[in-house]
């Protein structure tokens, strides 16, 4: 367990066991104008898919969003509609989404297959206006990867516990008053009843830029309503949040604002943070003109820091530096109008173990805001969450153990303990008082190639997730050549604010300070016997009290300054990039791809557009048949560890062009983790997934999948992704046609694997061929070439024999190919250039590159089979192979901080005791992603096991069912193999 949550629970459990059992308004608008940060209109015309309810509506979304070029709109009418997969907008720009208006216009996603409602990934300027999301699995509007996005007039909602919203009842039911919060699980709710299985985040704007939330409404989301996180320039402004476990959240963000915002019945009103090992870190936002009131919901949060928010908090800061409070008004919370705290009251003095990160929120300016009411009933502490770790649901306990009205009387101290059903009270402003010392000895950080990473205007490191963790927190920066703080500009100022009589205007509650000799006895310290010990016990006790001398605050009295006020936010014009093509007419795409070939030529011309029959490009001996020989001398190639599709068996072919050659790429020594080889442009690599049938004789292509290099007008490469569904004929014959929607269909297989000799056996009623905007979502990384860039075929990962994944082809087809090293053969056929001389054993393997193990083959790595360090080579090629492509912290999904890449030291990064970053069902009600020695409390095994559950699912698309040895592999690996002796190992309980 965290030692700080051992000593706090044995303080604190004794003196709170007794009391443990006890205890409408719009969003206001104002129209945009010119020039306040909006998107211009689109710079061309482009055009307009209408999208009508009924029941054909998903397809004709899904139609229409993998069409999206510059200038196009997708257009909802006004009505309810009944949508079974997400709405995916991915790499475009200059598009529109668009209803009636959101209280006309209602999109329901409580049936889909996908984790978010809107989700726009690696978009250039994309507005979204005028309708309602209601009940996604996960998020509701969800920007990742955009630059330049407005959400304005939308609204996210989730039914909640009251039953489903409908499109009998919208009307009433989208319009939800704040009156009446329930402050615990159970108590009459008679605006809202929350739910824990609502989705994610309402509006959830991440790993973006130029991002402006105007005029939008979230009600009932498990994590945060409106939130920007990992961000550059966000403006949230006229929007509302009620009924959220955080109503509005700025996470990480660099250059946020609130502005004229109402948050209320809420867990939390508002939220200023830097979160631990994630993609950035924030630095300066301004909060003026919002109102929070009433945000005393209970907390209905899975896991994650959120789930630690103490009902009736106004606003939250927490490691975050340069935040301006002002005209503001705080009324109605039942802990403290603003909870000013750092990660050292969590961790303890140096003990965060990200170092990149500042633990503590400096440059705080609170001035000129109204605050009534505060502090009032302080909730009681979850002893079981507590006893998990979370030791934050303690912070309100301990505020009023060190705010007891005797405790400057120690003869009347007695007396008050005896009647423990609400210790203490809170304030308006409460304050853990803890700030850091100069670490003299600590040097300025460097990034991995050594040198120092850059500095801000004040010296403060500006971190990424690309620097190496420190060996400790530099600070020298906020300390003068005298090793004296400077203040106020690393410190906080309060002043002329408004603070109702009816609380206590302000506490410094002074960290654990009292508890020195507790924390002695628990972490065994014997130092504590010694005279400056004894000395920290004594000063421990006299600051054992809280402050309430609000003049420790007061920079004119102290320093003769305030802070300066920071700047407000300016979101620039929008600049198209001119990356993206017009569409192309379906004449020029049938005189492509109709055109006449001489035998065995590859239709290369027709590689430029869409064909819609894969036969159209000739590339397989047998049109009827992917896995025949290909043509042009193209080249089979098998993995050694595989991406998991529902069991299909693939058969994958590369293209090259002819006179043309791949240049050989691996792991450059850390400069190329992710990429592949390096292909020309018109290369086309096929993958065919197959169901195989041994028992019955069959083998039946389901889909083939192309990856095809093109270069756009502009002249720049990219990929274009096309999935194949194959069918028959009017004659009964196979046929593959584009399916660019995807499609659902079952899938039964009997096979026995050719690298592990395994059995398997089963089937499924859904397996899923991913629609075309899906393709990118795994294959899109912002440091490969732009679209569906290739993740399998690096040289890690290819050097071994082919060998085909069954024994069902004999030698037929691509079965009968060369069983000798893929690498070798390129090269001795002129395909691969700038390889280094291999040196092959008897198997066919290269032993002086690098080489991924095949995860299901026991020793295959060089250690002995079964043992701690193969059993952590084997899982880590598997993750790599089917999470990595998301999970690095240039994927889709860098926003967790959670990276498995193959050279990424296995440490907090990895996954080992890091916190979610977000709760919802994907947390699965777990507080860490992998806890040592028990698969059964770690996230990541049950979002590994997880079927028929889209906010648990992962990976979220391309598999049905869970791969039941890849999940044993997993299993075996935290419970025999991590322990607490990994780095961050010990944060977990």
């Amino acid at each position: 367990m965290n030692k700080r949550a051992g000593y706090l629970i044995a303080l604190l459990a004794c003196f709170t066991l007794a009391s443990c059992g006890g205890s409408s308004s719009g969003s206001r608008s104002n129209p945009p104008t010119p020039g306040d940060g909006n998107p211009p209109p689109p710079a061309s015309e482009g055009r307009t898919f209408t999208i009508s309810p009924g029941a054909q509506a998903t397809s004709q979304m899904v139609a229409a969003m993998i069409q999206l070029r510059p200038g196009d709109t997708l257009a909802f009418e006004c009505g309810f509609f009944e949508l079974d997969q997400g709405l995916l907008v991915q790499a475009t720009e200059d598009v529109t989404i668009t209803g009636c208006g959101r209280d006309d216009t209602v999109l329901s996603f409580r049936g889909s297959v996908n984790a978010s409602g809107l989700e726009a990934l690696n978009v250039r300027g994309i507005t979204v206006r005028d309708l309602t999301i209601l009940d996604s699995p996960g998020d509701a509007f969800k920007l990742k990867g955009v630059k330049w996005g407005t959400l304005e007039n939308i609204r996210a909602i989730w039914s909640g516990g009251g039953g489903p919203i409908t499109a009998a009842n919208m009307d009433t039911r989208l319009h939800v008053a704040c009156t009446s919060p329930p402050l615990n699980e159970g108590d009459p709710a008679p605006d809202y009843v929350p739910s824990s299985s609502s989705g994610r985040y309402g509006v959830y704007p991440v790993e973006s830029q130029y991002i402006l939330v105007d005029n939008a409404e979230s009600i009932g989301a498990s994590d945060a309503g409106i939130y920007v996180g990992q961000t550059n320039t966000a403006i949230i402004r006229n929007s509302r949040a009620a009924y959220n476990v955080m109503g509005f959240e700025i996470e990480n963000v660099r250059g946020g604002e609130y502005d004229s915002n109402l948050a209320e019945c809420n867990t939390g009103g508002f939220l200023i943070y830097d979160l631990e090992n994630i993609t950035q870190y924030g630095d300066t936002s301004v909060m003026l003109n919002n109102i929070a009131r009433n945000n005393n919901t209970y907390n209905f949060a899975h896991s994650g820091l959120v789930s630690m928010v103490p009902r009736g908090s106004g606003l939250i800061t927490l490691g975050y530096d340069n935040i301006e409070v002002y005209d503001n008004l705080f009324e109605d919370h039942s802990t403290a109008a603003i909870l000013y705290i750092s990660y050292a009251l969590i961790d303890g003095a140096g003990g965060t173990a990200d170092r990149k990160l500042d633990p503590y929120t400096e440059g705080l300016h609170i001035h000129n805001n109204i605050m009534r009411r505060s502090g009032y009933s302080l909730p009681p502490p979850d002893l079981e969450k507590a006893l998990q770790g979370d030791i934050e649901t303690l912070l309100p306990t301990l505020i009023g153990l060190k705010n007891l009205p005797t405790l400057n009387n120690p003869l009347e101290l007695l007396d008050s303990l005896q009647n423990l059903a609400n210790l203490g009270r809170g304030a308006h402003i409460i304050w853990d008082g803890l700030l850091d010392e100069l670490d003299a000895d600590c040097p300025y950080p460097v990034d991995a190639n050594g040198k120092p990473v850059p500095a801000d205007s004040h010296g403060k490191p500006i971190h990424t997730n690309e620097h190496p963790n420190p060996g400790c927190h530099y600070n020298a920066y906020k300390f003068d050549d005298q090793g004296q703080r400077k203040l106020p500009q690393w410190g906080a100022c309060v002043h002329s604010n408004e603070f109702a009589n009816d609380s206590a205007p302000y506490l410094n509650f002074h960290g654990t300070a009292g508890l020195e000799l507790l924390i002695a006895v628990l972490e065994q310290d014997l130092s504590i016997l010694t005279p400056e010990g004894l000395l920290a016990i004594v000063g421990g006790v006299l600051n054992f009290p809280s402050s309430t001398n609000l003049g420790e605050l007061d920079c004119q009295a102290r320093h003769g300054q305030l802070l300066p006020p920071l700047p407000r936010v300016q979101i620039p014009p929008f600049e198209p990039s001119g990356d993206f093509d017009p569409a192309i007419s379906e004449e020029e795409v049938r005189q492509l791809c109709e055109a006449e070939l001489a035998p065995g030529e590859i239709n290369r011309d027709a590689l430029a557009v869409n064909c819609p029959l894969l036969a159209q490009y000739n590339l397989f001996a047998d049109p009827r048949d992917p896995r025949s020989m290909p043509h042009e001398d193209g080249v089979p190639f098998v993995l050694n560890t595989r991406l998991f599709s529902d069991y299909a068996t693939k058969y994958r072919v590369a293209f090259i062009p002819p006179g043309t050659q791949v240049v050989y790429r691996d792991g450059q020594a850390g400069q190329n983790p992710n990429g592949t080889l390096l292909f020309p442009v018109g290369t086309v690599l096929a993958k065919t997934f197959a169901f195989t049938h041994e028992a019955n004789g069959t083998e039946t292509p389901v889909e083939t999948r192309l990856l095809i290099k093109r270069l756009s007008q502009s002249g720049k490469p990219f990929w274009e992704g096309l999935p194949y569904l194959w069918e028959t004929d009017d004659t009964g014959a196979p046929v593959a046609r584009l399916a660019m929607g995807g499609a659902t269909v079952p899938a039964d297989w009997h096979f026995r694997d050719s690298d592990s000799g395994i059995l398997s056996i089963g089937s499924t009623s859904a397996y899923q061929v991913p629609n075309a905007g899906q393709c990118i979502t795994c294959h899109g990384n912002d440091d490969n070439v732009a679209g569906s860039a290739p993740i399998g075929p690096k040289p890690r990962n290819l050097n071994r024999a082919y060998v085909p994944e069954t024994a069902f082809m004999g030698n037929q087809g691509q079965a009968g190919f060369p069983r000798v090293n893929q690498l070798q053969y390129w090269v001795e056929h002129g395909l691969l250039a700038g390889a280094p001389a291999l040196t092959l054993d008897g198997d066919g393997v290269a032993i002086n590159i690098e080489r991924l193990p095949r995860w299901n083959v026991p020793g295959d790595g060089g250690h002995s089979a079964h043992s701690p360090a193969d059993i952590e080579q084997r899982l880590r090629a598997y993750m790599e192979v089917n999470c990595q492509h998301c999970h690095n912290d240039r994927g889709a999904a860098s926003n967790t901080g959670y990276y498995l890449d193959h050279f990424r030291p296995v440490n907090a990064s990895y996954g080992i005791c890091k916190q979610p970053t977000a709760t919802g069902g994907g947390s699965c009600g777990h507080q860490f992603v992998v806890v040592p020695g028990s698969a059964d409390s770690s996230i990541l095994t049950c979002r590994m096991e997880a079927e028929n559950d889209p906010q648990r699912l992962m990976p979220p698309i391309a598999r049905s069912v869970a791969h039941d040895e890849a999940v044993a592999l997993l299993r075996q690996w935290i419970d025999s193999v991590v322990d607490s002796n990994y780095e961050n190992g010990r944060a977990c309980p």
